[in-house]
């Protein structure tokens, strides 16, 4: 790991240190969680993610038919 410094709300740091009370874990493994969630909900990806597509009219499916259609690879790429 690797040391910095950050400016912090006073209001903020004073959650971060009741939920750190709470939760019996030092205030920086929230700090950390923070850091990495923004870290991953800003990364910029080199390709477009390849999301599958299901052809039908809009209609109400059922778990099952959701699994069969991703098992069998019928989602429409």
């Amino acid at each position: 790991m690797q040391r910095t410094n950050v400016y912090a709300h006073p209001e903020d740091l004073a959650l971060i240190k009741e939920s750190a009370r709470r939760r019996g874990i030092p205030e920086a493994e929230i700090i950390r969680e923070g850091i990495h969630m923004a870290a991953l909900a800003n990364r910029v990806w080199d390709e477009p993610l390849s999301w599958p597509t299901f052809d039908g009219g809009g209609a109400p499916v059922s778990d099952d038919e959701i699994t069969t259609t991703i098992a069998d690879g019928k989602t429409g790429q």
